[in-house]
């Protein structure tokens, strides 16, 4: 694949993400109550703001999304994004026990604000955690100095907190208190 055509693919993708996650507005764009949204009024929806896209060039970026972001049904007629989404969708995420620990990549700046009010999911609808340090370290690098928090999931599913998990394998939750985390500082 020639570079235009990635860094194409990576552009279109971003908008995409805007628009199936935050925006679908946007573009004139209806969501189900599951995220969904007819594939043929994406494409026209994103080809009517002067970016060039087609079914193939859509399948290659579900395909070849690095995180997995987007998912279609069967068929093909409609894409959703699996999580990550601050407007009221029910993705219908699996409910599943969770290993003992996960992780959460956040910016040092943020640290104070945590250990007052515990991990919030913000404008998103759960708080995002990872199975691996390397994937919250990249989490937590794109707001500045990362600092990786260790969730005790464990101790949380035996206080009741339920996880769910998305189809492309972040883990899920309500809001983390303080009680559940250990932090590590990251170089």
């Amino acid at each position: 694949m020639s570079n235009k055509i990635k860094n194409d693919d990576v552009s279109l993708g971003r908008f995409i993400s805007l628009v199936l996650r935050h925006q679908p507005q946007t573009i004139g764009l209806t969501l189900d109550e599951h995220g969904w949204a007819d594939t043929k009024a994406l494409i026209k929806g994103v080809c009517a703001t002067g970016r060039k896209l087609d079914i193939e060039t859509l399948e290659r970026i579900v395909r070849e999304n690095n995180k997995q972001r987007y998912s279609f049904n069967a068929d093909k007629s409609k894409i959703r994004a699996n999580q990550g989404h601050s407007i009221a969708v029910d993705v219908e995420m699996n409910i599943a026990e969770p290993p003992s620990v996960l992780y959460h990549g956040t910016a040092a700046d943020c640290l104070d604000s945590i250990r007052e009010k515990g991990i919030l999911k913000m404008s998103r609808n759960y708080v995002h955690l990872s199975k691996d340090v390397d994937t919250a370290v990249k989490v937590g690098s794109r707001h500045g100095k990362p600092v990786i928090l260790v969730i005790d999931t464990a101790k949380m599913s035996a206080d009741g907190f339920v996880f769910r998990i998305s189809e492309n394998g972040v883990w899920q939750s309500e809001d983390i208190p303080w009680k559940y985390v250990t932090e590590i500082k990251y170089p």
